[in-house]
């Protein structure tokens, strides 16, 4: 029985099965290989974001540090009224 059904089916019919089934296990190889890609794409994505918190983080602790210097300089504006001479800016010279 099993000689007639296979019979039935002609060469060419085999060899369109046999190219079906290779193109299949390409695509589930492929399918497979982006997974992994994908794992290592969303690991690198992680650490980007604790860095990037990180980086926000020490960016915000500075930002409130410059504030806290900038509060402590002496205002060197002169009032309206007082006969405060204008002060020259000091330059640091660079080397």
């Amino acid at each position: 029985m099993t000689a007639i059904r296979l019979a039935l089916y002609s060469s060419e019919m085999i060899s369109d099965f046999n190219l079906l089934s290779d193109k299949v296990d390409e695509l589930a190889g492929l399918a497979h290989g982006l997974r992994r890609e994908n794992a290592v794409l969303r690991a690198d994505l992680a650490l980007a974001d604790a860095e990037k918190a990180e980086l926000a983080q020490r960016m915000a602790l500075a930002h409130e540090r410059i504030e806290t210097l900038l509060a402590h300089l002496p205002d060197i504006t002169a009032q309206p009224g007082t006969n405060a001479p204008e002060a020259e800016p000091e330059y640091l010279e660079v080397r």
